[in-house]
């Protein structure tokens, strides 16, 4: 059988964007085996993806940590005997595996580190999204009628979370991201307590998700008169986040992993954007989704990722992004 590798180490919304690239893969290629080489937090997206095989781990940052470990990696990958290898990730570790592996067919981005180790490579177009860029690899022409592939993940119900699910089905739900890894990507959360409020005050019930790192933030806004806020943030998987997202009218998140998961769920997502901007390649793409940003700003974006505080000290790009303009979307979307 025909086994094909795709490398993607990068972190929890990278892991979701190249899925489409997966699950377009699997259907040119029916009768091969597409495994994905992952980090250990991200594995969870590709066990829970019907166009994927295996998943190996490549624990980068703890015990395969360092170049002897690199190199036993590089082993196992070769003998796996892969006619072709794809990868999105462009880094340094990741060119040092496509070089290990010896395999004859390898195609990833012109802009990896140590781009001469790929037999083909493929332009990475700054101005496109993530998913076209993804798709690229493919060598087909996905132009803007034909990109837009929406991740899909399986998930069996346990009875618990089936209870949970049954209860925001049947209410009046958005769900609220307000985490971000970066600090000049989180939405103020004064504002975000302000749209908390008035939801609430409009009888919506208001769901508060991310990771164990942004429970007190959640909290913060879970304000909680007669049960209408619920902090799950750090209470759910990956996957059980993407499912309850399915039972919610609405998710308003930073430009962060959350935005994918919404997307995955198909629920209008809105995304603001603080410190960064939708033409990063990174923006909600699925119906009625939509993004929000302040754009009348010298100093925007100063950077692609974001930073751990705002570089002259202004965070304008998140506190002139007024509350009632945020709602006034939102509402959009809603009624």
């Amino acid at each position: 059988m025909e086994r094909i590798l795709v490398i993607q180490t990068a972190f929890l919304g990278d892991a979701i964007l190249v899925l489409p690239l997966i699950q377009k893969l699997k259907e040119i290629n029916q009768h091969a085996e597409i495994d994905v080489l992952a980090i250990p937090s991200t594995k969870t997206i590709f066990k829970n993806s019907d166009s994927v095989d295996t998943v190996f781990t490549y624990d980068k940052k703890g015990e395969q940590k360092g170049l002897v470990a690199l190199i036993a990696l590089g082993k196992k990958i070769r003998q796996r005997k892969y006619s072709k290898i794809y990868s999105p990730h462009r880094s340094l570790r990741t060119s040092l595996l496509i070089l290990l592996s010896r395999c004859k067919d390898t195609i990833g981005f012109n802009i990896a580190a140590f781009s001469w180790v790929y037999k083909t490579l493929i332009r990475y177009d700054s101005t496109k999204h993530e998913v076209q860029r993804n798709l690229s690899l493919l060598g087909a022409n996905f132009d803007s009628s034909n990109w837009q592939i929406l991740p899909q993940l399986s998930y069996n119900r346990s009875d618990g979370f089936s209870e949970l699910l049954n209860v925001f089905q049947k209410e009046k739900t958005v769900a609220l991201a307000p985490g971000s890894v970066w600090e000049t990507k989180k939405y103020p959360s004064t504002h975000f307590s302000k749209i908390t409020e008035k939801l609430i005050k409009e009888g919506w019930k208001v769901v508060l998700i991310g990771g164990g790192e942004d429970k007190d933030l959640c909290e913060s806004l879970n304000i909680s008169p007669n049960d209408m806020t619920h902090n799950l943030a750090g209470k759910l998987s990956i996957i059980e986040s993407v499912e309850l997202l399915r039972s919610c009218k609405l998710l308003l998140s930073n430009d962060s992993a959350p935005t994918h998961m919404g997307v995955t769920a198909d629920i209008p997502v809105i995304t603001i954007y603080c410190s960064t901007i939708p033409e990063f390649g990174f923006y909600p793409y699925n119906e009625k989704s939509m993004v929000l940003s302040y754009d009348t700003l010298s100093c925007k974006p100063c950077g692609i990722h974001g930073h751990k505080k705002c570089p002259i000290g202004t965070f304008d790009c998140g506190y002139l992004l007024s509350p009632e303009t945020v709602l006034k979307a939102v509402y959009q979307v809603l009624l």
